[in-house]
Order: C-alpha cells, then structure tokens, then sequence
C-alpha cells in the first residue's frame, strides 16, 4: 500500500500575480506620464528662452543703430536654433519727446499663439544730441576730463552730471 501524503504546494495563485501586474502597470504608467511632462516642459523652456533671443536681438539692433526708428507695427521672420520665428515690433512715442518705446513679441512660425516671449525698450537721441557715438569703456575712472584732467574716480561722477545737464538742455 502506498502512503498517502498531503502535499502542499506553494506558490503564488493566477489571481494574485494578475493583481501584482495591474499594480506595476499602473505604476509604470504614472511614471511614462511623468517622464512625458518633463520632456514637454524642457521642449516649451527652449522654445521660450531662443523666442526671448530673437526679441533681445531686435531690440539690441534698434539700440545700436545710429538713427531713431520710425514710429509703428512692423513684423518679419527670422530663423535661429533650426526654428523661423515670427516677431512682431510696435514703436511708440513717449512723454519724454526724444524718446521711444519699442514693444517685441515673439512666436514660433506656425504657433497658433500671439507670443510665447515679449520684450520691451525704449530708444533714446538725447544721449548724442551732436551725432556722435557713445564711447563704451569697461574701466571709467581711466576716461579723460576736460574739466579734471587727472582722471580720478571723482571725474567720472561729475563728467556724468555734466552730461545729464547737458542733454537735458539739448546743449553739447
């Protein structure tokens, strides 16, 4: 005769390794959506930071020309980082008669938006009423002063005054 044995056998059942496989998919789905959002952040981070570019530049051009712009709209389209934007530029008057403001907004080309960045400046002739152009140095202390002309840090504090009243009455 033989001996009748309970085996008991162990192991995970169908149901409990099907529950198991939900859980991990739930999860590895709220991780894929994650990972999605992050790509979408960082894709609408550059766009907006080359659109923010493209406006700086503009109005960097503007600051640099040496006549004023005309007041109005105007709009064009440039490529840069493999992306041809579309920006749009409003010049205005202000209070301040030789003075202008100058709006930018930026847009990819075929964006249903107005503008992902915008920038505003102002354009100024009354820096050189005589047509010349500033003189740009890093280190002002070593700039010349026809009122002192030993230089020194005190120069360049009353050479600026002495041009803030100069353009202010428009005599240079």
């Amino acid at each position: 005769m033989t001996a009748h044995r309970s085996v008991r056998q162990s192991g995970f059942t169908l149901i409990e390794v099907l529950a198991a496989l939900v859980i991990v998919s739930l999860g590895m789905l709220a991780v894929i959506e994650a990972v999605s959002q992050t790509v979408s952040n960082a894709n609408y981070l550059r766009e907006k930071t080359i659109a923010h570019w493209v406006a700086m530049n503009k109005l960097t051009e503007f600051r640099l020309s040496n006549s004023a712009p005309a007041n109005g709209d105007s709009d064009a389209y440039i490529d840069m980082a493999g992306t041809t934007w579309h920006w749009r530029m409003h010049i205005s008057a202000t209070d301040v008669k030789s003075m202008q403001r100058i709006d930018i907004h930026v847009a990819p080309k075929d964006s249903d938006s107005d503008s992902i960045a915008s920038v505003f400046g102002f354009f100024s002739t009354a820096i050189s009423a005589n047509g010349n152009r500033i003189e740009w140095d890093a280190n002002p202390e070593r700039r010349p002063n026809p009122q002192n002309p030993g230089g020194g840090a005190s120069s360049s504090s009353s050479s600026s005054s002495s041009s803030e009243s100069s353009s202010s009455d428009g005599s240079t």
